[in-house]
């Protein structure tokens, strides 16, 4: 047989086993919401217990902006290699570095344009009165 064949098998029988595999999940999750709800009770709001207060996007996007700029700290030597004739050494390999680089700031401005400044409150003095606003 033509090894077309085999690539062409292979990838369809993973497409379908992981499409199989995601029914199976969403139908294991249905059982359970409907013996929870046989029994009177009501599945937790999986958003309830995380942060809640958007410093999850701050850390995603202080990660994805660490690992881009790694990368491009480890790409960016490639472009200086002898008879390379890019400028600063800047080439398409460092396209690798720039997307989570941009990707991670873009999260973080996320952060800092959407967040809630809940510390604008005036603060306690220990004695319970509260300091004089200026």
């Amino acid at each position: 047989m033509d090894a077309g064949i085999f690539i062409t098998v292979g990838t369809l029988g993973l497409f379908l086993l992981t499409l199989m595999f995601i029914v199976v999940m969403r139908f294991i999750g249905y059982r359970e919401t409907l013996h929870l709800a046989e029994k009177g009770l009501v599945r937790p709001d999986r958003s309830a217990g995380g942060l809640g207060n958007g410093k999850d996007t701050l850390r995603w996007g202080v990660v994805i902006t660490a690992v881009g700029l790694a990368l491009c700290v480890g790409l960016y030597p490639i472009g200086l290699l002898p008879g390379s004739s890019f400028p600063l050494g800047i080439g398409p390999w460092m396209i690798a570095g720039f997307l989570p680089t941009f990707f991670g700031l873009g999260l973080i401005l996320i952060y800092v344009l959407t967040r809630d400044d809940k510390d604008d409150k005036p603060a306690s003095d220990v004695k319970g009165e509260k300091k004089p606003q200026e």
